[in-house]
């Protein structure tokens, strides 16, 4: 069962694309508010994924002052970390920080994440229950669609848009009727975005001249590492991005030209993905005061400030 939220529940959120230097506007601004940082990168949860994920914990000291930080490095690598422990974490970090009066600042750029804990997901650890999903095979979609119907209020078809949605939507409103003393709610948060970013070519720049310095530094060895420790080559492509080319490469699956071609494209791809969640966020009613990235971080800080005092 997720904690309940104090009262006054409020939140400044930091998010943009990868490459966009979110963290540094985050530490600054947590230094300015006298607050503490909820880390929303679904990679960066992981112990010893440090240049894959950029977690850049340089960053985090400003002006000599070391700024606290909340889930990153939680969980080993290898462990597949969901959306449901991050609701749960999230509250039992954000809780932390408002009971020594400190402000939470989150920051990151994993729109489900963001999206989870500043609109509320409902979120159900729901186990899978074999014997249910074996009474459902002899059903037709029609018959678990109508079964459905009678547990919930079907308000678009996201739920039954595949079998295996429909299995599933079935599986949760049946556990849900059947515990009816659990509670799923997840608090609401007045949230104020905050968006970094810069031009796609900029961007694109950025990007890959980040990579290149990231290789230079060490992420081959990285993963080399986190292999040598017992993390198989499987989970590590589970990740993505980073860590799938550079396990092909390290396992010889592809050359190293191969390895840098792919997964700067691949990188490139991920920032627009990111970019096109956060616009659907908006349509969908979040209010997002975007800041150039090449504005001076005095200049951040200032319209920041002065948005969160009005």
């Amino acid at each position: 069962m997720l904690e309940k939220m104090p009262q006054e529940n409020k939140l400044i959120a930091i998010i943009g694309p990868t490459a966009g230097g979110k963290t540094s506007v985050a530490a600054n601004l947590a230094y300015h508010i006298d607050g503490e940082i909820i880390s929303a990168d679904s990679r960066q949860i992981y112990r010893g994924m440090d240049l894959g994920t950029g977690k850049d914990i340089v960053d985090y000291t400003v002006n000599g002052k070391d700024i606290p930080y909340h889930l990153i490095d939680i969980v080993d690598a290898g462990y597949k970390y969901n959306v449901f422990e991050y609701q749960a974490d999230f509250l039992k970090a954000y809780n932390d920080i408002k009971s020594r009066n400190k402000v939470p600042v989150l920051c990151g750029g994993t729109g489900m994440y963001v999206e989870a804990v500043t609109l509320g997901y409902k979120l159900i650890n729901v186990p899978v229950d074999d014997a249910l999903r074996a009474s459902f095979e002899n059903m037709s979609d029609e018959e678990l669609t109508a079964l459905l119907k009678t547990k919930k209020s079907l308000h678009n078809t996201s739920d039954i848009n595949t079998r295996k949605r429909l299995v599933r939507a079935l599986e949760i409103a049946i556990y849900e009727e059947n515990h009816p003393d659990e509670d799923y709610s997840f608090p609401k948060i007045e949230t104020q975005f905050f968006g970094v970013k810069y031009d796609r070519e900029s961007r694109r720049k950025r990007i890959t001249e980040r990579l290149k310095e990231r290789l230079k530094t060490g992420m081959v060895e990285e993963v080399e590492m986190l292999i040598k420790q017992g993390v198989s080559p499987e989970d590590l492509i589970y990740y993505g991005l980073e860590y799938k080319f550079l396990t092909q490469y390290v396992t010889g699956e592809i050359n190293y030209n191969d390895m840098f071609q792919r997964l700067n494209t691949a990188i490139h791809q991920f920032a627009k993905r990111q970019m096109t969640w956060f616009r659907r966020m908006e349509r969908n009613g979040a209010k997002i005061k975007w800041l150039d990235g090449y504005m001076p971080m005095e200049e951040k800080m200032d319209t920041i400030m002065k948005m969160i005092n009005e």
